[in-house]
Formats: structure tokens, sequence, C-alpha cells
């Protein structure tokens, strides 16, 4: 990537939404909303022929680092997922109300919910099936009231299965009536009685499973995106001189259903019941989305999984119990050599083209440069254009903007830089 200051011809079509007049390129050339002048480089990348291509790179502050700035409905904890203000970006600007934005890897269903709130038609896939678990339950919330209304109809003291290996995590009272919990929501499921509110208690309880404060159902453990094995936790509780306390569980889900709803006010919920029942849902590999429409879709933001090596048994075998999944059965595999990656991201953008309208935008977002030596946007850009879809730039959100060495973090080649790189892609009109 290198400098550039001549100003370039950055006409990349119509804007939309609240760009008004000008294009999504020209705004990002004016913005200033944090005090700080966008810098302009250029992103270069390998054609399909093995030429050099080129496209516009911004470089700013487009959106806070700041915590607690979106909904609250999004407080809910998830490995590796974007900040709501990122997908907000390309949502406010690239499309209208009504229209459908959708996440091909959803994760904890930020992309999905923040359309939602925005009255765009949420589409979302992802091959965890304890995404939908996360995602749904949060676009069509229950009242405070009906989540303790049903607390108190659930018989916390009933339960067929005490799994005795989990007194490492758990209480025995907690224990019992976490299985007691799970034994309720599995027989709701299988009567096919299971409703919004029900499902919102259990994603709240499946966020509050294992952590390390007082607000979780465990003892001191890691952080509640990921769980330690049963081993492991024993030498967390044998080094920390620590037993696991009892915990109430049904007043812990009233207490973060609380905070999750705080600011699901009259017009958020309004705007959730207009677009929540248009919604898709899908637990599907990306590349393979028979469900989505042809040609339905304005807007894509979404992050894949990168060359790193995720045992989705080890991370999610504790959530999985709880909801009556068999972790081994899940299968996520993400490639480790860069190569394989392109292909199967290729065959992703390819599914994607087929999904989106003539005009549509892919914002691609690649985090932050991997193991200091892959410059991600680099490799993305091939892979639409294989695909068919045409390059328009790339965004590098940057949080340490005036603080970043070599060209304002652009290039900066160390783990920790706390930016977003987007690479933003278009299928053309009449495509």
């Amino acid at each position: 990537m290198r400098a550039q200051t001549l100003e370039l011809p950055l006409t990349f079509g119509p804007a939309r939404g609240q760009a008004g007049p000008k294009s999504f390129s020209e705004e990002l050339i004016a913005f200033r909303r944090f005090g700080q002048a966008t810098r302009i480089t250029t992103t270069r990348f390998a054609g399909p022929g093995g030429e050099s291509q080129e496209v516009p790179t911004f470089v700013n502050e487009f959106w806070t680092a700041m915590q607690r700035q979106a909904n609250s409905l999004h407080e809910i904890s998830y490995r590796a997922c974007f900040k709501p203000q990122l997908p907000r970006f390309f949502i406010e600007r690239l499309t209208h109300p009504g229209e459908v934005v959708y996440d091909p890897f959803m994760g904890r269903g930020t992309t999905v919910l923040e359309g939602a709130l925005l009255g765009r038609v949420p589409f979302g896939c992802d091959v965890n099936p304890l995404s939908v678990v996360l995602t749904r339950p949060r676009l069509r919330p229950p009242f405070l009231e009906e989540v303790a209304e049903r607390l108190r109809q659930i018989d916390f003291g009933s339960c067929d299965d005490f799994p005795e290996d989990l007194l490492v995590f758990f209480h025995p009272d907690t224990l019992r009536q976490i299985a007691a919990l799970k034994k309720y929501l599995l027989g709701r499921r299988e009567s096919k009685e299971l409703d919004a509110v029900d499902e919102w208690i259990c994603l709240v309880a499946l966020n509050r499973l294992t952590g390390h404060s007082k607000g979780f159902f465990s003892v001191y453990t890691l952080p509640p995106n990921q769980a330690v094995s049963v081993k492991s936790q024993q030498k967390i509780n044998t080094k920390r001189k620590q037993t696991p306390p009892r915990r109430d569980v049904p007043v812990l889900i009233l207490k973060k259903s609380r905070q999750l709803l705080r600011d699901c006010d009259g017009a958020a919920r309004q705007t959730l019941e207009k677009v929540a029942g248009q919604s898709r849902l899908l637990t599907e590999p990306a590349g393979r989305t028979p469900a989505i429409p042809d040609d339905s879709v304005s807007l894509v933001v979404t992050s894949p999984p990168f060359l790193d090596v995720v045992d989705y048994a080890t991370d999610n075998w504790l959530r999985c119990w709880f909801v009556g999944l068999e972790a081994q059965s899940v299968k996520l595999t993400t490639p480790r050599k860069l190569e394989d990656w392109q292909t199967a991201m290729t065959e992703v953008f390819r599914e994607l083209r087929r999904g989106l309208k003539g005009g549509g935008h892919v914002a691609f977002e690649v985090g932050e440069v991997h193991a200091g030596k892959t410059k991600l946007e680099e490799a993305v850009l091939p892979c639409g254009v294989a695909a068919g879809l045409e390059p328009v730039l790339v965004l590098i959100n940057d949080q340490k903007f005036t603080k970043t060495a070599n060209c304002w973090g652009v290039d900066n080649m160390a783990k920790g830089t706390n930016t977003n790189r987007i690479v933003l892609l278009r299928k053309p009109e009449g495509a």
C-alpha cells in the first residue's frame, strides 16, 4: 500500500441512505466527525491475469471505539465479533429501510440485529447452530414482565439430569437449577410449545453459563465466549483456591434481561416488529444458501473466519450440552493455508453475487493484519473479482489514527493495532 497525494476520480455510483447526493467515497473524503481528515492511499492486488490492480483506500476513525454506544440488545458475549457501529456505518449509507441486509457469517448476529433496528429486513447464516439461538430472540424481544412471569412458572427444582462433573463450575444448587431449566426448554421444544419468551430465556441462560464475575452462573473461569474443559477448570479452582458459590439462576436471568432490554423502547420494538417476520436465519455453509433468493439482497456486511484454529467442540461443549446439541457433530472448518482460504472465499463471493441485487454491495471486514505478515485486504480483493464483483474501495477504521506509525497504521504490520479493514465490492448493475 502506498500514499496517494492526488485527488482520485471517485465516482462509484449513486449514493443511498444518509449519504444524500454525494457518493459513498465522496462522503469518506469529507468525513470529519472525530476531528481528523481522511487520508487517501491505494491498495494494490493481483488481478485475474496476474496484472497489478489498485483500489482507493480511505483511512480515518469512522466510528467510535467507545463501549456501549449501540443498542443494549447487542450486549451478549461472543468470540471475535465486530462492534455494531461497523454494520451501521454501511447500512445507513448504502441501503434504504425495507431493503435486505445479509450476513453469511452472522456469529452472534450483530449485522442482523443492527439491520433490523434500522428497519432493514435481516438475513443471516452461520454453520454454527448456536448462532440462530443467540440471534433470533433479539429480533422479537419480550417485555421484562413476560420474562419474570415465565421464570416464576418454571419448576427450577425439577431435574432428571445431574452431571456431577460440572460441579467444578457450579454449586450443586445452581447446577440443579440449570439442569431443570434445560429440561424445561428441551421439553417445550419437543412438544413444539417453545415460544419467543422461552427462546429469550434460553439465549440469556446460554450467555450466563460461565464467566469471570458474579453475574454468571459459574465460579470464576474464562470469559463467557469460550468454555474450558473440566480438567482445566479443576486447575483454575486449585490455583485460585476457589469453590463454586451458589448462584440463583432465575435471578441472574432476570437481571441480565433487564440490562439487555433497557434500550428496547416502543420505537425499537415497533421497528423490529415490522421486519422480524420477514427475517431469514439459516444454519448452512455460507457458500451454499439456496434459501437466499436470487437478486434479493441490497447489502452484505460480514467478517469471515480466517486461518485460525477453531476447535468448536472445545469452545462450545458446555453451551451445546445446555441446548441439547452434540458438539462433535458440528463441522466448522477453516482452511489453514491462504490459498485454500481464498478458494473457499471465492465460492462464498459467487454465492453472495447470486443473492445480491444489481448495484448491491458487499462490505467484507478482514480485521487486522494476520500473523504480522499478510495484508488480508490484498488477499480478499482477487476473490471478489474472480466471483464477478467489482472492487470499489478499502476502508480502514483506525481508532489510533494520529498515533500509529508507518503511514497512519495502514502499513503497520504489528499485532494489536486497533483497526478494522473493510473491502467494499459491488455487483454490477444489470448483472
